[in-house]
């Protein structure tokens, strides 16, 4: 593993696919000029509408999403993180929201469906039901091992509230969590950072959080704050709350240092 700059997209996607993967697009080519070799998209890049518009359009958003990550990232010769986006499940008429690791040859190297689905009535009026039309995803991420980039855990936005994922990415090698999400205004403002921070803390590896922010469609607003977390707990990097890039350096040296300081994976008694 090698030291390098990795980026944390954010984006305010809106229900409009062709104009969404162009901001993308945009974006992408941006931490690229920046010296990125990683680069992570947020949750609903492709796509971010309402419930009904999602499941009638999600076979042309998963098509064309999928084929835009592995052409992207053959143009700027970058590994891509891209997710989640809807991809249908057989005639069930739901999808599985589906995160993806392209390399830069535009090979698929690693792909999980969220397991943890947000269902939730909200205080500020919000009412989240998202197991309406997305299927539960049933198998544990794996970590793809790279030995440019490191140990590349993938997940998606409400997953981050429930440890044991990414302590089972840990367990397998993970140095770099992704958490790609759409996190709520609401939620985010007392919850976004500290979940983030917990999560690279307790397992001393890097967090990188693709973010969506501002006002989407009717009442539907994210949080933003796109950033990249050190294993110490460290902020590197935040977007703020305007469509950008985050971009901090990912290192070994840091990450064997973080390890070295504080070795409780090596203290774990309960697996």
């Amino acid at each position: 593993m090698k030291s390098y700059l990795a980026a944390a997209v954010q984006m305010t996607s809106l229900p409009d696919l062709d104009k969404n993967l162009a901001q993308a697009e945009e974006l992408i080519e941006l931490a690229v000029r920046r010296g990125a070799e990683l680069v992570s998209l947020p949750e609903n890049f492709a796509f971010l509408g309402t419930e009904e518009e999602k499941i009638e359009q999600a076979g042309t958003i998963a098509t064309k999403t999928e084929k835009f990550l592995k052409t992207a990232a053959q143009k700027f010769q970058v590994t891509l993180v891209g997710g989640g986006f809807p991809v249908p499940v057989g005639k069930e008429g739901k999808v599985y929201n589906t995160a993806l690791l392209v390399g830069p040859s535009g090979e698929e190297l690693s792909r999980y469906e969220k397991a943890h689905l947000f269902d939730v009535d909200l205080p500020d009026g919000n009412t989240y039901r998202e197991s309406r039309t997305v299927m539960a995803g049933v198998k544990l991420p794996d970590v793809y091992h790279s030995e440019q980039l490191g140990g590349i855990g993938l997940s998606v936005c409400y997953d981050v509230r429930f440890p044991e994922l990414y302590r089972h990415l840990s367990k397998l090698g993970a140095d770099v969590l992704f958490v790609p999400a759409a996190f709520t205004a609401y939620t985010g403002k007392d919850h976004w950072q500290v979940l983030l921070q917990a999560r690279a803390i307790e397992n001393t590896c890097y967090a990188i959080a693709p973010a969506q922010t501002g006002t989407h469609y009717a009442m539907r607003q994210t949080h933003g704050h796109a950033m990249i977390i050190d294993p110490w707990g460290v902020i590197l990097a935040d977007a703020g709350d305007l469509p950008g890039v985050a971009i901090a350096e990912i290192s070994p040296q840091r990450l064997a240092r973080a390890r070295a300081q504080m070795p409780s994976l090596q203290h774990r008694v309960f697996a």
